[in-house]
């Protein structure tokens, strides 16, 4: 969600009309509960819960950042609460400067991908991509259907700019590159059409639409296989078959020893008794503590740690498997 700079600015009305970096943060700081409680009324009036969520580039940048940011957010959809999320503007400056990869529309996309999501509505002041800014061209025209963003689309996003915050058109094209690509279905519409978010979410055609370019599943694999292995996991026979036939998670009891010095959030590949890898994930815990739970049932763990972050070891959400061969 947008809006926390010019709700502050709303409070403050003309009292002070400053436009450096450091006043920009603190209308920011000053509009946030704003924005929250017009959020928190409106759901309310449907018995739903809100929560915020403030998120800076960095907070999802690591590993252990992605890991946390995601685990929240999946538990809070799981309790059936809306998380509204910003970018976190008190200390995120290079939004507010306009830097290129700071703007809610890139969040948006990097958000949609943390979670899983099947499909990314974008609203905007204009009720899609056009040819040209139907606010000043009368023969602009609607692009109902975008399958591949090339020079000419991003020529059509570049004349229509935004009125008011960061970005524009050009920056909805690209979240909507990063989204398709991770298998995810993009649209962008009129945030004026109080319908349009129940249409798209019914599969009604509304606005421009970016079907995705690979799977989920796919676009999932080969992100986690891109990544460098910190350590290995070993495990018995029994976890072996738990996670390639069972589909399980990876619980401490299945483990038998570990290899490597690694942190919780960071990638680590899987292995059987004989050594064979079988698969890769991000740990919940690290190796140390992998150490000293291995082999006992996750009801032992924080008893022995002092503190829990899940029964699973790696939570099958953030593993890939390989497919099973020889044996």
């Amino acid at each position: 969600s947008s809006g926390a700079i010019a709700a502050g600015r709303g409070k403050m009305g003309q009292r002070i009309r400053r436009k450096d970096i450091p006043f920009k943060q603190v209308l920011a700081s000053l509009g946030q509960t704003s924005l929250m409680q017009s959020y928190e009324k409106l759901f309310s009036s449907y018995g739903i819960l809100t929560a915020q969520a403030l998120l800076a580039k960095p907070d999802i940048s690591s590993r252990l950042g992605y890991l946390n940011a995601r685990n929240t957010l999946l538990a809070l959809l799981r309790l059936r609460v809306v998380p509204i999320i910003n970018e976190n503007d008190v200390v995120a400056v290079d939004e507010i400067e306009g830097a290129r990869f700071g703007d809610n529309d890139t969040l948006s996309a990097l958000v949609a991908n943390l979670i899983d999501a099947d499909l990314l509505v974008i609203l905007s002041d204009v009720p899609g991509l056009f040819t040209s800014d139907p606010r000043h061209d009368p023969d602009a025209r609607l692009i109902p259907l975008v399958e591949r963003i090339d020079e000419a689309i991003e020529e059509a996003a570049g004349k229509i700019p935004g009125p008011k915050g960061t970005g524009g058109m050009i920056t909805k094209i690209r979240a909507a590159e990063f989204a398709t690509a991770s298998g995810i279905t993009v649209a962008i519409a009129s945030g004026r059409d109080p319908e349009a978010v129940v249409k798209l979410a019914c599969g009604e055609h509304v606005g421009t639409i970016f079907p995705p370019l690979t799977s989920k599943l796919e676009s999932r694999k080969r992100w986690m296989l891109s990544l460098t292995p910190k350590g290995r996991i070993y495990l018995d026979e029994g976890a072996v078959r738990a996670l390639v036939e069972g589909k399980k998670s990876l619980l401490p009891v299945g483990i038998v020893e570990v290899e490597g010095d690694f942190e919780r959030g960071e990638p680590v590949e899987i292995a059987g008794p004989e050594g064979r890898v079988i698969g890769r994930g991000l740990v919940n815990y690290r190796a140390e503590d992998i150490r000293r739970i291995k082999g006992l049932p996750s009801s032992e763990i924080e008893s022995i740690l002092g503190y829990n972050y899940g029964a699973e070891v790696i939570h099958r959400d953030n593993m890939v498997i390989f497919a099973r061969q020889g044996g």
